[in-house]
């Protein structure tokens, strides 16, 4: 499963940096992993997750 968050308009990079890190870490907890992030030019980011270990259906 895949899952896409948005942090919204963070223009200095040491708050977007503090910010991506927070969420990383919150959704290690829940079993994803950060597989892509972009900062775009309004100064916000999508992260993209991966869930680690998916259930076979």
């Amino acid at each position: 499963m895949v899952k896409c968050e948005v942090i919204g308009y963070t223009p200095k990079a040491q708050e977007m940096a503090a910010k991506i890190e927070k969420r990383a870490t919150e959704m290690a907890l829940k079993g994803f992993a950060l597989i892509s992030c972009s900062v775009t030019p309004a100064a916000s980011a999508i992260l993209v997750f991966r869930q680690e270990h998916e259930q076979a259906q």
